[in-house]
């Protein structure tokens, strides 16, 4: 799809500024920037603790257009629960509450108040922007964390040692009315996924990829290109699961080889060839349990 065909299928509102404080080539941004113009002005953002929290800016300026709330690591899905019946008590049954988290606020830390809202079926989108660690911090392993991988905290010499959690299909043993995985490389899919939750009630979850250069070891220019690649792989493929159980794929998926696309990943490059097998292996695998719900539901 060429350029000025996205352009002209892109919403207009620009609700992210220039001035942002996110590292060069960060996916979050625009990531951000895609989905409030998906949602439109009439939305509140809650940051629990992640890099938003930094890329945001300082109080008390703000680099987004919309309300923001800052809150604690762990309750990004209390705090939009909370946001919402608020302005459903003042008659604002309109304006869309949104949490954005890390995967470390979502896989993690903030499991506990995501999945408490889930069950009740609170009236949010939630958002994980997903960069595979705790990268605010300084590259610490979360259970977002691919197998194999380089963190400060699974150094080299012991790496990553557990295959990340499949978080999608947690949300969807809850039976929420709506989850998606996203991509930055795909803005019209991204876009069009938000458009489509924005219309919905109920609990929402939108997973978004989103390559951090420093955390990766990759070149800044580089994220579109990965987070493509990560797609046509099918490490990260893109689809729709509707109330647990009704899954669709969004976009075609090649089925290119792991290799390339891992060794471009400098947190990868004490694998060896029979490391790769391995995860090839392991995402053929997941593909094709993929499938079978697509085929057949869960």
């Amino acid at each position: 799809m060429s350029q000025t065909i996205i352009k002209d299928l892109m919403p207009k509102d620009e609700l992210l500024t220039s001035g942002h404080l996110a590292c060069p080539g960060c996916a979050a941004p625009i990531a951000m920037n895609l989905v409030l113009k998906a949602l439109g002005p009439q939305t509140v953002v809650t940051l629990p603790a992640c890099c938003w929290s930094i890329i945001a800016g300082p109080w008390p300026q703000s680099s987004l257009r919309v309300p923001l709330f800052h809150t604690a690591f762990e309750t990004g899905g209390a705090t939009a629960s909370g946001i919402k019946a608020g302005l459903v008590a003042r008659g604002d049954t309109e304006t869309t509450v949104i949490a954005w988290a890390g995967d470390g606020g979502t896989f993690d830390i903030g499991l506990q108040a995501l999945s408490g809202a889930a069950e009740r079926n609170e009236d949010i989108i939630y958002f994980c922007y997903d960069n595979e660690a705790y990268m605010n911090t300084g590259v610490q392993r979360s259970s977002a964390t691919p197998w194999g991988a380089w963190t400060t905290t699974t150094p080299t010499i012991e790496p990553e040692a557990t295959p990340k959690k499949d978080m999608v299909s947690i949300l969807a043993a809850h039976g929420i009315p709506y989850i998606a995985t996203a991509s930055v490389a795909y803005p019209v899919d991204l876009v069009e996924k938000v458009e489509k939750a924005r219309t919905i009630r109920g609990t929402r979850f939108i997973h978004i990829l989103a390559p951090c250069p420093p955390g990766w070891k990759t070149q800044n220019d580089e994220t579109i290109d990965l987070a493509r690649r990560a797609v046509q792989t099918r490490i990260f493929p893109l689809f729709e699961v509707e109330n647990g159980r009704d899954w669709r794929l969004t976009v075609d998926h090649a089925g290119d080889p792991v290799g390339p696309y891992i060794r471009r990943q400098a947190r990868f490059k004490h694998l060896t060839d029979e490391h790769l097998e391995l995860i090839q292996k392991d995402v053929d695998d997941r593909w094709e349990r993929l499938q079978k719900r697509v085929e057949h539901g869960t």
